[in-house]
């Protein structure tokens, strides 16, 4: 049962209002995570701005990204997150398959060494925080400065936003 109450627009505050005014009128959904952080208006507009701001991205590859953030959410675990990233994955290239095996990735044959590189990056630091210098030199052999700093990002978003679903369990909507 979810933990904290929905904040829904007739009941926001004006910056939170706004926000979900402009998700609307993108046609996109007003997800049950930014409810529970409209609680806390400012915090709750810089948290999906920055979220924003890595799907946008800028120089690491999308499919990379996507695959990242479904390791993070497994190993949370946060089903909230990884059913949400799910439909994304699979737009950047990310085969079904390599979602099913996602939880093994290292005894899988479904994954390149680039996406290996990004996987051992991912569970290190979603785990340990930081990176031994062996995962970080084959990260390096792949992916440029912008495209770690990106990665790491996107890391260490994921796995606060994953501590938030989970933490306070923020279930999915009914149509998920």
């Amino acid at each position: 049962m979810q933990r904290i109450s929905l904040v829904e627009k007739d009941q926001a505050h004006p910056l939170i209002k706004e926000t979900y005014q402009k998700l609307e009128d993108r046609g996109s959904q007003v997800l049950n995570l930014f409810k529970v952080m409209g609680h806390c208006p400012h915090i709750g507009l810089n948290f999906q701005r920055l979220g924003n701001s890595i799907l946008l991205g800028e120089e690491l590859p999308v499919k990379l990204r996507e695959l990242a953030i479904l390791r993070v959410s497994n190993l949370l675990p946060a089903e909230y997150e990884f059913v949400k990233h799910i439909p994304i994955a699979l737009r950047s290239g990310v085969s079904q398959k390599q979602i099913d095996e996602v939880s093994d990735w290292a005894a899988s044959a479904e994954f390149n060494d680039q996406e290996r590189a990004v996987l051992g990056y991912t569970d290190e630091v979603t785990r340990d925080i930081g990176a031994r210098d062996g995962t970080f030199a084959k990260l390096q052999g792949f992916l440029s400065e912008p495209a770690i700093v990106e990665l790491t990002t996107a890391i260490s978003y994921y796995g606060m936003v994953g501590r938030i679903l989970v933490a306070l369990q923020i279930e999915l909507e009914p149509e998920s």
